[in-house]
Formats: C-alpha cells, sequence, structure tokens
C-alpha cells in the first residue's frame, strides 16, 4: 500500500502534475487541472491526470482523505514496482 500526498490546483488552462507543496499531510505533488472545484469534478480529474503522471489505472487510486479540500490523500493498494521514485520525481517538478 502506497500513501501519496497530493495538493489539487483547479481552474487552469491546463494539466499538469509535479512540484512540490508542503501540505497538512507532508510534502504534496502539485496536480493541476482544468476543471472547477464543483461536484467533485477538479477531484476526478486530479485523480485521473495523476493515474497518468504515475502509470495506473485511475480505478487503482482510492481517494482516503480531503474529499471537500485541496490537500488529498490517494491511495494505492498494489503499487507499481518503481512508483516511490516517480513520485519523488514529480515532487521534484520532473513530470
Amino acid at each position: 500500500m502506497l500513501t501519496i500526498a497530493i495538493r489539487v490546483r483547479p481552474g487552469a488552462s491546463r494539466t499538469a502534475v509535479g512540484g512540490s507543496h508542503p501540505g497538512p499531510y507532508g510534502p504534496a505533488v502539485i496536480v493541476t487541472v482544468g476543471a472547477r472545484p464543483v461536484d467533485g469534478q477538479a477531484t476526478e480529474a486530479a485523480l485521473k491526470a495523476l493515474a497518468a503522471a504515475i502509470g495506473v489505472r485511475p480505478s487503482a487510486l482510492r481517494l482516503k482523505a480531503g474529499a471537500a479540500s485541496r490537500d488529498k490523500l490517494v491511495e494505492l493498494a498494489d503499487p507499481p514496482q518503481g512508483l516511490s521514485d516517480r513520485v519523488a520525481q514529480l515532487l521534484a517538478g520532473r513530470g
């Protein structure tokens, strides 16, 4: 089980994953999405963008905390090998 902290920035002109934000769950990967924070649209878009960035199916990710917050915790039950390194690259801004 791997837990990834993310910081969602909704309403952007384009989707991007990378960079670090000192969030309440520790260093969080910044996920910028075009969706608005209405009815969970930004959260759904952020999970899809994160899944694409780390190379897993969106259905493999589960929101653990932060449904109504920009700071979220995402769980991945069966992480592929090398995923921790990929998350570290995203935190360093090398998306």
